[in-house]
C-alpha cells in the first residue's frame, strides 16, 4: 500500500457536552475515491473541515505530504460581502487563476458576473465548483456537490471527477453519483469510523454484515444494549428490506400506467372506463405556456390519478417549476386547460430550511411548544413522532440552530408530513438528506395515499419512487414515460435509435452507390470514434442488460446472503456497476445517434 498523502490519527472533537467523535484514524492515498457516509449530525461535514485544516480538533495528529493542495467544496459557502460571483470565486490568497476559473465556469454554463444577491442556488453551487476545480487540488473534499445542480451539471462533474488525477472524498445523498465514482467507503457511525475497499454499490451489503455481526455480539451484552441495537436495525436494515417489497409494488403500478399511456412518448392518457375519470385529481388538456417569444410548455396533456407519483426532470431553466405551477393551479396556461379536483388539498415541501428560526426549539416547530402533534388527524406524542423520523426523542428541547443542515431538512419533512392533504408537492426534497433519511422518505412516499409531484435531480430517488416521469428538454416539449428516470432515458434512447440507425444506414448505402472518385466531405460524417461508438454500443448495452438480468435472478435466492455473503456482495456490486455503465452507454449512444440523424438529414 502506497504511503498516504493526508492522514489523521486519533482524531477527536468535543461538541457541546460530549465527544462528537474520538479516536478516528483516516488515511487518504493519492488516487483514493472515497464515499463518506453517515447520518445527518454524525459529524461528516465537521470531519471534512478537520481534514481541510479549517477546524482545530481536541485530539489527533494531522500529517500531510508537503506541497499537497487540499481544497474543500463547502455545502453552503457564505458569499456575503461580495458583489458578484466572480468576486467571490477570485477572493483570498488561495484564489485560482482568473482564466482557469473562467474556463471552468464556461463549461458549467455559469455567468460569473452575476450579482451574488440575485444568484440562484444552482448558480452559486456552480460558481463554488468552478473555484474548487480551478484551484488545482491534489485532495478534493466535496460536501453534497450535487445539491441545486441540474442533471447536465451533475454529469459534467461526474466526467471531470473520472478524469481527476488526485484523490477525493465525497459526501452525497445521490446514490447514482456515488455508485459511478467511488471505489472505497468510509462510514461514520455512532462516533466510529469504518472503512471498506468497496465502491458505494456494495455499501448496503457491507452494512448488513456489520449489523449482523453486532447483533451476534449483542447476545453477550445486557438487555439495554440489545434493545438499542434492535431499534437501530428496525430503523435502518428492516426499512431497506421493506422498501424492496415497495419497489415490486411500484413496478406493478408503472405497468398499469404504461398500459394507459398509448404510444411511446405521447402525452395524453387514453380513457376507457368511467372510474378512471372519477379517480382523476389533475387534468391538463393541450396546455401551452411561454414567456415572451420563448415557449416553455407546448401542447401538454396528462391525466393524473389519485395515487400517482409524478417525477419532473430536466435541466435548469427548462420549465420544471413552470410545469409544477401549472399543474397545481398557481399559474394559468396561455392556452389549453388545467382542471383540479374540487377536493384537492395540497402541501408544498420546498427548500425552506434557511427560513427556519434557529432560536426556536424542535417542539416549537412541530407542536407549537406542546408535547402532542396532530398527525393527519390523529394525536401522537412528539417524542414518538421524532423517533419515526430518525431523531433522538430527547431532542424536543433542542434549538433548531444546533441541528445540522440535514437534520433541519428532516425536521421540515416531519412537520409537513403531519399535515392533512391529498396532494404532496416536493421540490428537490433530497437536498441535504442522508441516505437513511432518503430510505425513510421513500417509505413515506410509498405509503402515502394521495398524489405526489416530485421535482428532483436525484436519479436513483426517482427510480425508487415515481410511477410516471415527465421530462423537459427546454424546447417546450414534455416527454411522458411510465417509470422512473432510467426508463425516461431508455425511451429517449430507443426513440432516437431506430430512425437514426435507419438514417445512418441509408446514408452509408448512398455513399457506396456514388461514383468511385467521389468521397463524402469529412465535415459530413461521424468521426472514427463517434462511428465506432455508434456501431458498438447497442451490442454492449444488450450484453450488460443480460448480465444484470442473470445476476438479479441469482439474488432471488432468499438464502444466498446467509449461505454465501461474499457471492451476495459480488452480485450486488456488479449489478450496480453494470446499471451505471448501461446508463452511461445509453446517453453516449443517444448523443452520437442524434449526430448521425442530423448528418442523415
Amino acid at each position: 500500500m502506497a504511503a498516504p498523502i493526508l492522514s489523521y490519527e486519533g482524531l477527536g472533537l468535543i461538541q457541546g457536552e460530549g465527544w462528537l467523535f474520538r479516536g478516528l484514524d483516516l488515511y487518504i492515498g493519492e488516487r483514493d475515491r472515497l464515499a463518506l457516509i453517515g447520518r445527518n449530525g454524525a459529524g461528516k461535514t465537521t470531519l471534512l473541515k478537520c481534514l481541510a485544516d479549517m477546524i482545530d480538533p481536541d485530539k489527533g495528529k494531522r500529517t500531510i505530504v508537503p506541497g499537497t493542495n487540499v481544497v474543500l467544496l463547502e455545502q453552503d459557502p457564505s458569499m456575503d460581502g461580495f458583489d458578484t460571483l466572480e468576486a467571490w470565486v477570485l477572493h483570498g490568497a488561495d484564489a485560482p487563476q482568473a482564466h482557469e476559473a473562467a474556463a471552468i465556469a464556461d463549461q458549467l454554463g455559469i455567468d460569473l458576473s452575476r450579482p451574488t444577491e440575485t444568484a440562484s442556488g444552482g448558480e452559486r453551487r456552480r460558481a463554488a465548483i468552478a473555484r474548487a476545480v480551478a484551484q488545482n487540488p491534489d485532495v478534493l473534499l466535496l460536501d453534497e456537490p450535487t445539491n441545486h445542480l441540474d442533471l447536465g451539471a451533475i454529469e459534467w462533474l461526474e466526467e471531470w471527477l473520472k478524469r481527476f488525477t488526485g484523490a477525493f472524498i465525497v459526501i452525497s445523498h445521490d446514490r447514482t453519483f456515488l455508485t459511478r465514482l467511488t471505489r472505497s467507503c468510509i462510514w461514520l457511525d455512532r462516533g466510529q469510523l469504518r472503512r471498506a475497499e468497496i465502491g458505494f454499490g456494495g455499501f448496503d451489503a457491507w452494512t448488513e454484515r456489520v449489523f449482523d455481526e453486532e447483533a451476534r455480539a449483542a447476545e453477550k451484552l445486557d438487555a439495554k444494549l440489545k434493545l438499542e441495537l434492535h431499534w437501530l436495525q428496525r430503523g435502518v436494515t428492516a426499512r431497506r428490506r421493506r422498501n424492496q417489497g415497495r419497489l415490486a409494488k411500484l413496478h406493478e403500478m408503472r405497468a398499469q400506467r404504461a398500459a394507459m399511456l398509448g404510444a411511446a412518448g405521447t402525452a395524453k392518457l387514453a380513457l376507457t372506463k368511467d372510474d378512471v375519470r372519477s379517480k382523476t385529481v389533475i387534468e391538463a388538456d393541450d396546455v401551452s405556456k411561454g414567456y415572451g417569444e420563448r415557449p416553455i410548455i407546448r401542447d401538454f396533456s396528462l391525466r393524473i390519478q389519485r395515487g400517482d407519483r409524478i417525477g419532473i426532470v430536466g435541466p435548469n431553466g427548462a420549465g420544471k417549476t413552470t410545469l409544477l405551477k401549472l399543474l397545481t393551479g398557481e399559474i394559468k396556461p396561455d392556452s389549453g386547460k388545467v382542471t383540479q379536483a374540487r377536493t384537492l388539498s395540497g402541501i408544498v415541501i420546498d427548500q425552506q430550511r434557511k427560513l427556519m428560526d434557529p432560536a426556536k426549539r424542535v417542539k416549537d416547530m412541530l407542536a407549537d411548544g406542546g408535547d402532542w402533534i396532530n398527525v393527519r388527524g390523529a394525536k401522537k406524542h412528539i417524542k414518538g413522532y421524532l423517533k419515526d423520523f430518525l431523531f433522538d426523542p430527547s431532542l424536543t428541547e433542542a434549538p433548531i440552530g444546533s441541528l445540522s443542515g440535514g437534520e433541519r431538512s428532516r425536521l421540515l419533512l416531519a412537520r409537513e408530513f403531519a399535515r392533512e392533504a391529498n396532494l404532496l408537492v416536493l421540490d428537490e426534497p433530497t437536498n441535504d438528506l442522508d441516505l437513511e433519511t432518503l430510505d425513510l422518505l421513500q417509505e413515506v412516499i410509498a405509503d402515502y395515499e394521495g398524489t405526489v409531484l416530485i421535482v428532483s435531480h436525484d436519479r436513483d430517488f426517482l427510480d425508487r419512487t415515481v410511477t410516471i416521469t415527465s421530462g423537459l428538454d427546454g424546447s417546450g416539449k414534455v416527454d411522458i414515460v411510465a417509470g422512473g428516470y432510467e426508463d425516461w432515458v431508455r425511451q429517449r434512447y430507443e426513440a432516437h435509435r431506430s430512425p437514426a440507425k435507419a438514417g445512418a444506414q441509408g446514408a452509408a448505402k448512398a455513399a457506396r452507390d456514388r461514383a468511385p472518385g467521389l468521397r463524402p466531405s469529412p465535415a459530413n460524417k461521424l468521426s472514427y470514434k463517434d462511428q465506432r461508438d455508434y456501431d458498438r454500443l447497442p451490442g454492449e448495452i444488450e450484453r450488460l442488460e443480460a448480465q444484470v438480468a442473470a445476476d438479479e435472478a441469482a439474488l432471488h435466492d432468499a438464502d444466498l446472503y446467509a449461505r454465501d455473503p461474499e457471492r451476495f456482495t459480488e452480485l450486488t456490486e456488479r449489478i450496480a456497476r453494470n446499471r451505471t455503465e448501461i446508463e452511461a452507454a445509453e446517453l453516449r449512444w443517444l448523443e452520437v445517434a442524434e449526430m448521425a440523424e442530423q448528418l442523415g438529414a
